[in-house]
């Protein structure tokens, strides 16, 4: 298989779209690593994310805000903050900057992703 040079700010929106853009980079039976693009999205008030597997995730460019249901507080986070997200931990995106694109890595990670 041929190596292909792929750039991660590629193919970015300039300005805020409906719906966020997910892209699958590379997925395995246990690892699934994703590219988000962010552009003023967040999750509903009252929706939780509650994913079976763990998630690290890092936002490369923009900023956005995350909550979690166990303290409801509020994290913000700027280009180059990280965070682990343990399985079951429930949360949503509180606010993402609709004026520039957010671009998240996030890699997902479980025994059986498939």
């Amino acid at each position: 298989m041929p190596v292909t040079l792929q750039n991660l700010f590629s193919d970015l929106p300039c300005h805020a779209e409906k719906t966020e853009l997910f892209d699958t980079l590379l997925q395995t039976k246990n690892v699934k690593i994703e590219r988000i693009v962010s552009t003023g999205q967040a999750s509903p008030v009252d929706r939780w994310s509650d994913q079976a597997h763990d998630e690290w995730v890092i936002l490369l460019a923009g900023s956005a805000r995350l909550q979690f249901a166990t303290d409801k507080a509020i994290i913000h986070l700027t280009a180059g903050d990280y965070l682990f997200i343990p399985a079951h931990e429930k949360h949503r995106v509180d606010w993402t900057d609709p004026a520039v694109a957010s671009v998240w890595l996030a890699i997902h990670l479980s025994e059986n992703l498939s």
